[in-house]
């Protein structure tokens, strides 16, 4: 029988989680409190947002390296970062940035340790060799609301030749400090507000429905989804400063990554990873235009093949939180989040490239993401077809 909440878990996150506004005047204490002498500083593609930061390291006597990370990272952007982390002889890494420059961090503190290549770690595409031994020391600063990778143990690399994003995972890649500043959100772009904000809103609904999902998942949750409900679309739409609304996207992102880390995700990030591959589209815009269709093919299956299935009754749970009305029904629930894609103006895949010709190719690598293995149910390949084409 499949169990949904089970009280048989574990739960795995960061050593240490710094949140409130102003905190990032805390980091560079907290890096010499590491240990640390020399470090990177990885930033994403405007390093100068870093200037600030990397500054206050050197008063603390830190000898900084910086390296940017312009886009996704991919393999390459590892290997690279890896050759100028070992000629400066750096003895801890910290990332301030979007998911981007955190993955691309977490990979070099945990890769710097290991020796070899990035692909004899990396999952689906590479051989996959566990990560051993111990990481450098390294601090994880989130300037967007969206993939709470600082708190999870996984970090997403792009790859042109393969075509598709595959994890390095494993405990190494949990960061020793994980600092949430909400403001660091002021100045964000409204475009990547509604992004990040859907990309979290994702990974706090595919954990509350996953078929991995746990008494302690579900409390972050369902506190995520409260607060990411009543503050994404004032934080995109409205001109005004908002601290509230800063700094409940931050919890629903990182109580999002908490979730994700420990319960999985399901088929909007089994179709978002070899999307990210196959074209260049913002994971959070990708996310943002698959939710539906899938929180709609989903319930279908269910009612259909597993009609006493748990996640059934958490599709009702889940439009009563993103409603705030009781009684409300599961398509309920799928209409408010179609709704909320159409004020944020997030366009459908179509923008990004992906055509009818192709979505038996996506659906293919789809199939094989490591996100579908925790979708309340295993779909078919004419349901994964639907929620493509619907996506476009």
């Amino acid at each position: 029988m499949v169990t949904v909440g089970s009280a048989v878990f574990e739960f795995a996150t960061a050593t240490r989680i710094v949140f409130g506004p102003g905190r990032l005047s805390e980091a560079p204490a907290l890096v010499r409190g590491l240990g640390a002498e020399r470090v990177l500083l990885v930033t994403g593609k405007n390093p100068e947002r870093a200037r600030g930061l990397q500054k206050a390291l050197e008063a603390q006597g830190l000898v900084v390296s910086t390296y940017s990370v312009e886009g996704e990272p991919t393999v390459d952007v590892v290997r690279r970062g890896l050759s100028v982390l070992a000629e400066a002889r750096c003895d801890a890494v910290v990332a301030l940035g979007g998911g981007s420059a955190l993955d691309a961090g977490k990979a070099l503190a945990a890769l710097a340790t290991q020796g070899g290549d990035p692909l004899d770690y990396l999952e689906v595409i590479g051989r996959g060799q566990p990560l051993t031994g111990v990481a450098l020391p390294f601090v994880a600063i989130p300037t967007t609301a969206g993939t709470g990778s600082e708190v999870t143990r996984n970090a997403v690399l792009g790859s042109k030749e393969a075509q598709v994003k595959a994890s390095l995972r494993g405990p190494q890649l949990l960061p020793r400090v994980a600092l949430v500043d909400p403001d660091l959100l002021i100045g964000a772009p409204p475009s990547v507000l509604a992004s990040s904000g859907m990309d979290a809103l994702s990974q706090l609904i595919e954990p509350f429905l996953s078929a991995r999902a746990n008494p302690l998942t579900d409390a972050l949750a369902r506190e995520g989804l409260r607060r990411s409900a009543r503050s994404l679309r004032r934080a995109v739409l409205s001109t005004e400063p908002d601290a509230e609304a800063r700094e409940d996207l931050a919890l629903a992102s990182l109580f999002g990554g908490l979730c994700l880390a420990n319960s999985g995700l399901g088929a909007v990030h089994g179709f978002a990873a070899p999307l990210g591959g196959m074209f260049d589209a913002p994971h959070g815009a990708v996310c943002a235009a698959l939710l539906s269709a899938v929180l709609e093919t989903n319930l279908r299956a269910l009612r259909e093949r597993a009609p006493e299935h748990p996640a059934l009754p958490r599709y009702r749970e889940l439009a009563t939180l993103l409603t705030g009305h009781e009684g409300a029904s599961a398509e309920d629930a799928i209409e408010w989040v179609e709704a909320l894609r159409g004020a944020l103006r997030i366009p459908g895949l179509a923008r990004h490239g992906l055509t009818l010709e192709r979505v038996p190719e996506l659906v293919t690598k789809a199939r094989a993401a490591s996100s579908m293995k925790a979708n309340p149910l295993p779909l078919t390949d004419a349901e994964l077809t639907h929620i493509a084409t619907r996506a476009l």
